[in-house]
């Protein structure tokens, strides 16, 4: 029997096709919602032919208030999960308007039409972003707030108010805000993976297309960091392990467990890793080179940020569970798949 259907927005995209196929394996029913402005139709087969199930795909901007509701009143929805959302840095600090007129407009079309029919429970896919660089670390839930240094860390940062105000308004809105560290990996089937249109914005599809041929060199940007080797430290965590936090996100939701009704959490692996030490762990257990060049500090880069995940481990009762050898390795997978290599 089915637990509830779920309404997934940005379904198409990297991590909601994982967390689409972790709903579907858990007895959630899906329907999944993208404008394919950033992804691909065969992500949304990808999913399908891991599940074995004919999954619903409205192709609609979830700005399009007349589009979306169309799917609120033909769907009882116990609970959405919200990834739909402009993600490149760099691209934001060149166009902000697209990014407050498409992050905020969408979220708040969202919850307004959650509020309109009744729908009680959303997950808000945040980000590490809103810590900035922290004073202390590893980050908790509590570590402050930094000012945003793009306009896309700021859409978080005010989604996140967005959440926490629409709660505390309006009586049975429960809200759960996932500040996710740096996702990578794919599945283990390679049939979804990281998907980036273009010159990819993330370390790990820039490792994998390097080492392709598709890339000439990899650039590392800065090793005269304050860390052990010279470059960034971040907090990788693997695809699938975030997925899996979704769901238990919901169910704790759907299950009456929420000790409060906004609640955030650190979704992340709590080890810092630096770029350097992924990329000759990435050539180690794939068996490839990848030809890099150290090139200077990019602009909005922080130098170390990792996770502080007992609130996560303990509360809502997830934890990493892959290995970033097994992570690395689903990586080149599935770039390999795309290649036909």
């Amino acid at each position: 029997m089915e637990k509830g259907k779920v309404l997934v927005t940005g379904a198409a995209g990297y991590i909601g096709t994982h967390t689409a196929v972790k709903l579907i394996n858990a007895g959630f029913g899906v329907v999944v919602v993208d404008n394919l402005s950033n992804s691909e139709l065969s992500a949304i087969e990808g999913v399908r032919e891991i599940t074995g199930r004919e999954i619903p795909f409205v192709q609609a901007d979830c700005n399009d208030r007349a589009a979306l509701e169309e799917v609120f009143r033909a769907h009882e929805f116990c609970g959405v999960i919200h990834f739909a959302a402009s993600k490149a840095v760099g691209e934001s600090v060149e166009q902000p308007l697209l990014y407050y007129g498409n992050n905020l407009g969408s979220f708040v079309t969202v919850l307004e039409l959650m509020k309109e029919y009744g729908v009680p429970n959303i997950v808000f896919s945040s980000s590490a972003t809103v810590y900035g660089q922290p004073d202390v670390l590893p980050a908790t839930e509590t570590t402050p707030r930094k000012p945003a240094t793009s306009p896309y860390g700021n859409t978080k940062q005010i989604c996140e108010d967005i959440l926490r105000d629409s709660v505390a308004a309006y009586e049975g809105l429960n809200g759960i805000a996932l500040r996710y560290f740096n996702p990578i990996g794919a599945h283990p089937s390679a049939l979804i993976g990281e998907l980036p249109k273009g010159v990819p914005n993330n370390l790990v599809p820039f490792i994998t297309q390097t080492a392709a041929g598709v890339r000439e060199c990899l650039s590392i940007f800065g090793d005269d960091y304050n860390t052990g080797d010279g470059t960034a430290l971040r907090d990788y965590i693997d695809v699938v392990d975030l997925a899996k936090a979704h769901v238990v996100a919901v169910e704790r939701m759907v299950g009456g467990d929420m000790k409060e009704q906004y609640e955030i959490f650190n979704i992340g692996t709590g080890r810092p890793v630096s770029v350097l030490e992924l990329v000759r762990t990435f050539e180690k257990v794939n068996g490839v080179a990848v030809p890099y060049k150290i090139v200077g500090r990019r602009a909005g880069d922080v130098e170390a940020v990792w996770a502080d995940t007992t609130l996560a481990n303990t509360e809502l009762g997830w934890k990493a569970e892959r290995s970033l050898d097994e992570t690395l390795r689903s990586a080149w997978k599935w770039e390999k798949h795309l290649r036909g290599l």
